[in-house]
């Protein structure tokens, strides 16, 4: 079968990064209150040691700037629990210092993660003026029982006021929703989503509700009191409809969770699905890095206070730094490349791993994956069983 890859197609593998780009991400574990559902790396607490905390992250900044000089800088993003909490001011030297260590792109991003509860014109002006240019929205549910059950701060009111600051101070702003929520009908899903499309800027990310180890709801669920939630048949024709309603907006979607308009997908998603180098950064970031040929998968240190002393005895947070193997960093391709639309390259994976990738021949005759020259994907039908085609494919 013929391949037809583009001409600036990296072909050595210490540049195998290239195919995604270049980010950096600053993960910000603090939070008002911790959401039931959540699982991420967050703390509430009543005060916050800004200043600590940004002599800190300026260190762990420098430290990978010196490791990994002079790159073209596609993204940053301001993640964790609840960015939006951070001093404006601190945010604009961040942005500063990282765009003084590396090149920005001309369409580079830089997005920052908000909650409505937090949200005040001011500091999202500030927000922009600090370099900012784009937002990401927790809005979560777009009815105000629900918010209340996933431990949400703000009501369907603060929530669409929100989103009117945000567009008044950004062109580009993206909202999440959770749906197979505890109770919810599909019509119910019907109509929050044709909601929620009508205010949408052209992004949203449509997460189907998860119940994770270690979580309240996790520890709800294996004591029998999370009720409710929706039956297999029900989250598919939930899926399915998502998929459809959304498509019927214009807004297609380009990764499992993601739908958008043509020209608004998320560039710092995107590094991550297909393979790119990002920088991990504050309490319990994760990152991945190429350095002399090896792909690296790293992590920070969890709590802040763990983090900050790490920082201070060796400028950088990092307590594991992980050699992939050919085999791990192929199989991290086929996991992360298959949940977006364009799916894998074929080229791209052998080129990691020194092998074919196989293709089961039964998962294309029933229409689940399908091979166009060079690549890979999850066909309508195959997207639902994301999970299953995962597995069958990697090594």
């Amino acid at each position: 079968m013929q391949t037809l890859l583009p001409s600036w197609w990296p072909t050595v593998l210490s540049d195998d990064w290239r195919h995604g780009g270049f980010g950096l991400y600053i993960h910000w574990p603090f939070c008002e209150a911790k959401c039931p559902y959540c699982d991420f790396n967050s703390y509430v607490s009543p005060s916050v040691d800004t200043g600590t905390l940004e002599t800190a992250l300026m260190s762990d900044l420098d430290r990978h700037a010196e490791l990994m000089p002079a790159r073209l800088f596609n993204s940053i993003l301001f993640g964790g629990r609840t960015p939006s909490l951070m001093p404006p001011a601190l945010v604009e030297r961040l942005i500063s210092r990282a765009l003084q260590h590396w090149t920005p792109a001309n369409n580079i991003e830089i997005t920052l993660e908000a909650n409505p509860s937090s949200v005040e014109a001011a500091r999202f002006a500030g927000f922009r003026a600090a370099g900012v240019n784009r937002v990401s929205v927790g809005i979560q549910a777009l009815n105000n029982p629900d918010l209340k059950r996933l431990g949400r701060l703000h009501s369907v009111n603060e929530a669409t006021a929100a989103l009117k600051v945000a567009n008044l101070n950004f062109d580009r702003v993206s909202f999440d929703l959770i749906y197979a929520r505890q109770n919810q009908s599909l019509e119910q899903w019907q109509s929050e989503l044709s909601a929620a499309i009508d205010l949408s800027n052209g992004h949203l990310s449509l997460y189907q509700l998860t119940i994770e180890p270690g979580t309240a709801f996790g520890y709800r669920a294996e004591a029998g009191r999370l009720q409710g939630l929706p039956n297999e048949d029900l989250a598919a024709d939930m899926f399915d409809l998502t998929n459809e309603t959304c498509a019927a907006a214009g807004l297609e979607p380009y990764e499992i969770s993601n739908y958008s308009c043509s020209g608004l997908e998320s560039i710092h998603n995107i590094i991550y699905w297909r393979g790119g180098d990002y920088i991990g950064i504050g309490p319990g970031a994760h990152g991945r890095l190429t350095l002399g040929g090896e792909r690296l998968a790293t992590q920070t240190a969890l709590s802040p206070s763990a983090w900050l002393d790490r920082v201070s005895l060796s400028s950088s947070g990092t307590v594991k730094s992980e050699t992939l193997s050919k085999t791990d960093h192929a199989n991290e391709l086929i996991m992360m490349g298959l949940r977006m639309r364009g799916g894998i390259s074929r080229s791209r994976i052998q080129a990691v791993s020194g092998q074919a990738i196989q293709i089961p021949k039964h998962l294309v005759d029933l229409g689940f994956i399908e091979v166009c020259e060079d690549w890979v994907r999850a066909t309508e039908a195959g997207r639902p069983l994301l999970n299953q085609l995962v597995q069958a494919l990697m090594y």
